[in-house]
């Protein structure tokens, strides 16, 4: 889930003016709207604005969450490795990260409007193709789908409030946004959980298609057009394919890596393409006249502390979230709908008090919070590791929920002034997507890498286990020929019980092994960035109402 997510130009966004001629697309898109005034519109249909944009959000923020509890069941269903689980949620990661920042400049292009409902016709579709898959190939390729979708809708969902409503009620109407956006992503996992265990786990992508048909129908009817600043230059297509191929082969690379050995060709070959296309994006973004990524942003100290924390602490945060539903459910034993709701006490405390912990800002500036903020969800990744095998959720993994939903709390909104106040009010919008798109690249990139380090151990441990158990050689092969698929390994139906519950004891303890190495890492993180802020971030910030983040 991502927790820090502000959309761009959201706060510089604001209605095309009519023209006596069309300059870009998005003005020949707007004329027919910007006939009304703005504030008629607003009384007319502020409500289903509102309803409207946080629908279409709660497409996109839900599903990064449900998806990672369905997990189980489709990598169960599919007979398919962790590998292949992973680029499940990495798809979508990957087309989401590289090209949200192209989706806010193509609203302001050709209308943000007309673009958002683009994108959750898409986000729709590839959803659809999603229940539909009949293989994990089909199912990875139509995740990737729904994150261009993702991004193309996401940044228009905040936009498009803030163009439709004046300064005055404009931070009310965001406060509505942000609320109900935040129990959306409590609820998403808990109904996605129901879903898998009492229908089945393509129903967490069917749910999607009946609330796309109403965000679009309220979106044509009710939705004015608007577009910004951004439109008035031609979109960075060169630069999206850079970042997205970058990204890709890197994230092919680490999480291919198992399967093809540290020495294969293809995978070194892959890892150094990756990187080069990612010098290429830099480099070309540094040259053009309207980039994607502004690298001069990152001359504010701020600016790149703030960054450099989010890169860490949503890369601890996102590897969490994938391999937690494993523990639970492959491991502990929990049903799909118990794991879905075991995060709600981190979710509750991070809605309830992220609005509290604003309030520090004002009162001591971002770099108090942001530094012990991270600290304290540092302790939480390490509550994490503490539980063995035995003992109820409330001993167990409760406290380790509270304790990080107590740090993250303290970081959402004194991250999000820190970004703001850090550039110029006209860079606000992209400079919130870039922080936005840092979020997501850090968890892509922290999954696959993560997952690396998770199935070294599982592997080296299972492997050592069998070798000095007394179990035959025909069992032990057989378990191990299936070590790709981590806690779904499968015994033959003739296996002895005694050999069968020591094989699935061994198999728990080796992804207990693996999870508490994922988790002291996670806490390393976390902690680096609580330094970075420590360093980075200046003492003092201006008090300035935050974007409210979900």
């Amino acid at each position: 889930m991502r927790v820090g997510a502000s959309q761009p130009d959201a706060l510089s966004a604001k209605p095309c003016a009519p023209e006596t001629h069309v300059k870009y697309p998005c003005d020949a898109v707007a004329r027919t709207t910007t006939e009304i005034p703005s504030e008629q519109r607003t009384a007319v249909s502020g409500g289903w604005i509102i309803t409207a944009a946080i629908l279409g959000s709660s497409l996109a923020f839900i599903d990064g969450t449900v998806v990672n509890v369905a997990l189980p069941a489709m990598q169960h269903a599919l007979q398919t490795t962790l590998a292949n689980a992973q680029w499940v949620v990495e798809a979508y990661a990957l087309t989401l990260a590289a090209l949200i920042l192209l989706g806010g400049a193509a609203g302001d292009y050709y209308g943000r409007r007309l673009v958002f409902v683009a994108g959750v016709i898409t986000f729709a579709a590839a959803s659809a193709w999603c229940g539909l898959a009949a293989t994990i190939q089909q199912l990875i390729m139509a995740r990737a789908a729904q994150g261009i979708g993702g991004a193309m809708l996401v940044p228009g969902s905040l936009a498009i409030i803030s163009a439709a409503y004046p300064p005055e009620t404009r931070g009310k109407a965001i406060g509505t946004w942000s609320g109900f956006t935040g129990i959306t992503a409590a609820i998403g996992p808990v109904l996605g959980g129901w879903l898998v265990e009492h229908l089945s786990w393509r129903w967490v992508f069917y749910i999607n298609l009946p609330i796309a048909i109403v965000v679009v129908a309220i979106s044509v009817l009710f939705v004015p057009e608007s577009c910004g600043e951004r439109g008035k230059h031609g979109l960075d297509w060169p630069g999206a394919a850079l970042v997205t191929a970058g990204l890709g082969w890197v994230t092919f690379a680490l999480i291919q890596l198992p399967a093809f050995g540290a020495r294969s060709p293809a995978i070194w070959g892959t890892a150094v393409a990756g990187l080069l296309a990612i010098v290429l994006f830099l480099w070309r973004e540094s040259r053009i006249e309207s980039p994607l990524l502004p690298l001069g942003l990152f001359r504010s100290s701020n600016f790149s502390g703030a960054n450099l924390l989010t890169l860490s602490l949503y890369a601890a945060l996102g590897v969490v979230l994938f391999f937690f539903p494993y523990n639970l459910i492959g491991v502990r034993g929990y049903t799909p709908t118990q794991a879905g709701a075991a995060n709600l006490p981190f979710i509750f405390i991070l809605f309830f008090l992220s609005r509290w912990a604003g309030g520090l800002v004002a009162r001591y500036g971002a770099k108090l919070p942001l530094v012990i903020g991270p600290f304290v969800a540092s302790a939480g990744f390490l509550l994490f590791a503490r539980p063995g095998l035995e003992g109820s959720y409330w001993s167990t993994y409760f406290p380790a929920l509270v304790v990080l939903g107590l740090g993250m709390s303290g970081v959402v909104a004194p991250l999000t002034t820190t970004v703001m106040d850090s550039v110029s009010e006209q860079q606000a919008g992209i400079a919130s997507g870039v922080n936005n798109a840092v979020s997501r690249v850090a968890s892509l990139l922290s999954i696959a890498l993560f997952g690396l380090v998770a199935f070294h151990v599982f592997d080296s441990r299972l492997t050592d286990a069998l070798n000095s158990s007394g179990i035959s050689p025909q069992v032990r092969t057989a378990v191990l020929e299936q070590r790709s698929r981590f806690t779904q390994i499968q015994l033959p139906d003739d296996a002895d019980p005694k050999v069968r519950n020591f094989v699935k004891s061994t198999i728990n303890n080796s992804f207990l092994s693996a999870f508490r190495w994922v988790m002291f890492l996670s806490a390393l993180l976390a902690a680096l960035s609580s330094v970075a802020a420590w360093f980075m971030i200046e003492g003092e910030a201006r008090a300035r109402p935050a974007t409210s983040r979900t």
